[in-house]
């Protein structure tokens, strides 16, 4: 994942029917037949692959597969998805199939409601092709655990992230995070995301720069995506997340600080 996993909606109108991109809606299967949607985008709802198991919210790696397959997936596809939510749903799309081994991804820049305004739709569903998908995770995670999170707090060159909500975050926070909603890079009239630089400027303001490991944590996994994809975007090369929650923080005999 790379600076230009962000697109606009003019680069996918351009590549949309390219043989080797496959365009994925993450919205619930009513929106994608009801409301329309890119034409030739296939549709994975959210909670096709939504996990919540032993590996933070992964789906199972089998399930995971079988998904890809059956939407004609593999190794050479450049997936491309967005959703109808600023891009926050498709972007844990996304880091799915990152922490799965796929590392050809971009996210519209917007939501579909962006790309109506100016671009084709449709209400018919492609005809796909399934193959044989196979999962092979890469050799270095962004996933790390409780204590690799501690030692980030110890760490002058690490911040920690909390993308929560600022109420969220003032009732309770890892002590020594900082607090960045996720939203705050967004742009609500063009439902896209800020330009570049005032985005750069809104991640320095918190004293997350280019320079720091940065460790996100949130008690949602499409936020923590949603900003790892942002800061990939960014350029940041040292970004990692932790899909545990603060409960498992306090079980650990770990004070929370509150604003």
């Amino acid at each position: 994942m790379d600076e230009d996993v962000i697109v606009s909606a003019e680069w996918l109108d351009e590549h949309r029917e390219d043989p080797d991109v496959v365009v994925v809606d993450v919205r619930d299967a009513w929106e994608y037949d009801g409301i329309g949607h890119v034409p030739g985008a296939v549709n994975v709802p959210f909670d096709s692959f939504r996990g919540g198991g032993e590996e933070g919210m992964l789906p199972p790696e089998d399930e995971w597969a079988a998904l890809l397959g059956k939407y004609g997936v593999d190794g050479g596809t450049t997936l491309v998805a967005y959703d109808d939510t600023h891009g926050v749903f498709a972007a844990r799309f996304l880091v799915t199939a990152l922490l799965y081994g796929h590392d050809r991804l971009r996210l519209l820049d917007g939501d579909y409601s962006a790309w109506m305004q100016g671009h084709e739709t449709s209400t018919e569903s492609p005809d796909v092709e399934a193959t044989e998908y196979t999962v092979e995770r890469p050799a270095d995670s962004p996933l790390v655990t409780l204590g690799d999170v501690e030692a980030a707090l110890d760490d002058p060159e690490a911040v920690v992230v909390d993308t929560r909500e600022p109420e969220e975050y003032a009732e309770g926070h890892i002590p020594g995070a900082v607090n960045l909603d996720w939203k705050e890079v967004v742009d609500e009239e063009t439902r896209g995301l800020k330009a570049r630089t005032t985005v750069s400027e809104i991640f320095a303001s918190k004293g997350v720069t280019p320079e720091k490991r940065v460790v996100l944590y949130c008690n949602t996994a499409r936020r923590i995506s949603h900003t790892f994809v942002v800061l990939r975007w960014l350029g940041y090369d040292d970004v990692a997340f932790y899909e545990g929650s603060l409960t498992e923080w306090e079980a650990e005999g770990k004070p929370l600080e509150s604003a």
